[in-house]
C-alpha cells in the first residue's frame, strides 16, 4: 500500500512542476502580448475618430504600460527576469485587427471595428489572466496572484468600457444612422 502512496506523492510533485512551467510560460507569454499593445494601441488611437474611443484608447495606453510593469514585478517576486514569449494568439488578433481596421471606412465603422478588435484582445487577456491566477492561486504564489487579479480587473473594466462606448451611438452612427430598438437589450 505503501508503494502506491509514493507513487501518488510523485504524480503530484511530477503536476505541480509541469504547472510550474505551465505557468512561467503563460507569464512570458502574455508580458510578450502587453508589450506588443504597448506598440499597436497608439495606432489605433491615430484611426479613431470618436473622441470617447480616443480617450478609452488613450488611457489605456497608459493602463498597458503600468500593467507591463505589473508583470516585471510578478517576475521579480517569483526570483526571476522578466521575458516574453512569442504569443501567437496576440500576433494573430492584432494582425486581423489591423486588417479589419485598414478596409474599414473612416469615422464610425472604423470605430467600430476598432473596438471590435480591441475587445478580442480583451477576452485573450481575461482568459490568460483568469487561468494564471488560478495557476498562481495553486502554486501559493500569493504576491504574484495579486499583481495578476488587479490586471484582470482592470482587463474587465475596459471591456466593458467599450461595449457602453459601442452600444451608446457610435454602433447605431456605422449603421448609418438606425437606433438599436427599444425592445432589444444590448448584450
Amino acid at each position: 500500500m505503501d508503494a502506491n502512496k509514493n507513487k501518488t506523492t510523485d504524480e503530484s510533485k511530477d503536476s505541480a512542476m509541469n504547472l510550474q512551467q505551465l505557468f512561467i510560460d503563460g507569464l512570458k507569454d502574455i508580458y510578450y502580448a502587453e508589450n506588443a499593445l504597448t506598440k499597436a494601441l497608439p495606432e489605433m488611437y491615430e484611426k479613431a475618430t470618436s473622441q470617447k474611443l480616443k480617450t478609452a484608447i488613450k488611457d489605456h495606453i497608459a493602463q498597458t504600460q503600468m500593467q507591463v510593469l505589473r508583470l516585471e514585478k510578478a517576475f521579480e517576486a517569483m526570483g526571476m527576469k522578466a521575458e516574453g514569449k512569442k504569443c501567437l494568439a496576440i500576433e494573430g488578433i492584432l494582425a486581423e485587427g489591423r486588417d479589419c481596421v485598414a478596409s474599414a471606412e473612416p469615422g464610425p465603422v472604423r470605430d467600430a471595428a476598432i473596438i471590435g478588435s480591441s475587445q478580442k484582445v480583451e477576452h485573450y487577456e481575461i482568459a490568460s489572466y483568469g487561468t494564471l491566477a488560478a495557476h498562481a492561486k495553486v502554486l501559493n504564489e500569493r504576491e504574484v496572484l495579486d499583481l495578476l487579479l488587479r490586471t484582470l480587473g482592470e482587463e474587465k473594466k475596459s471591456d466593458c468600457l467599450l461595449t457602453i462606448i459601442a452600444d451608446t451611438e457610435l454602433n447605431s452612427q456605422a449603421a448609418g444612422g438606425m437606433h438599436q430598438s427599444k425592445d432589444f437589450k444590448a448584450v
